[in-house]
């Protein structure tokens, strides 16, 4: 079963079985504007809630990915290196960041439903 949740700084997860995958909102993407680079994390790297996962460049600024659970990088979408613009375009899809092997299912608990989400904007 999948299950999606927000953080109140505007990143997803979407979890199915220990598969977590995260990208930013598309709140966070339209805030950004048009989003020119991300630095992806290498796989194989272990995070921490709440830790900085990556960075997303824009026009406007460059900000930090955090990550919404703990785990170890299993993979990353490399079609963000040559086309940085999907995450403008599919934010909350194809513009998906990165996925994690979560350590800690537990720390899903403390996370938004997308209408709390929607109502903290």
């Amino acid at each position: 079963m999948k299950m999606k949740k927000f953080t109140k700084t505007h990143e997803w997860v979407e979890v199915e079985g220990k598969i977590a995958t995260i990208g930013i909102t598309e709140h966070a993407a339209e805030e950004l504007g048009d989003v020119t680079f991300v630095e992806l994390p290498e796989e194989g790297k272990e995070v921490k809630k709440g830790e900085a996962l990556c960075a997303v460049e824009s026009v406007k600024s460059a900000s930090d990915v955090y990550s919404p659970v703990s785990g170890k990088v299993i993979e990353v979408n490399t079609e963000l290196d040559a086309s940085p613009e999907i995450i403008n375009e599919d934010a909350e899809g194809k513009g998906w960041i990165v996925k994690l092997e979560l350590s800690d299912e537990s720390e899903l608990d403390g996370l938004l439903t997308e209408e709390e989400y929607k109502n903290s904007l």
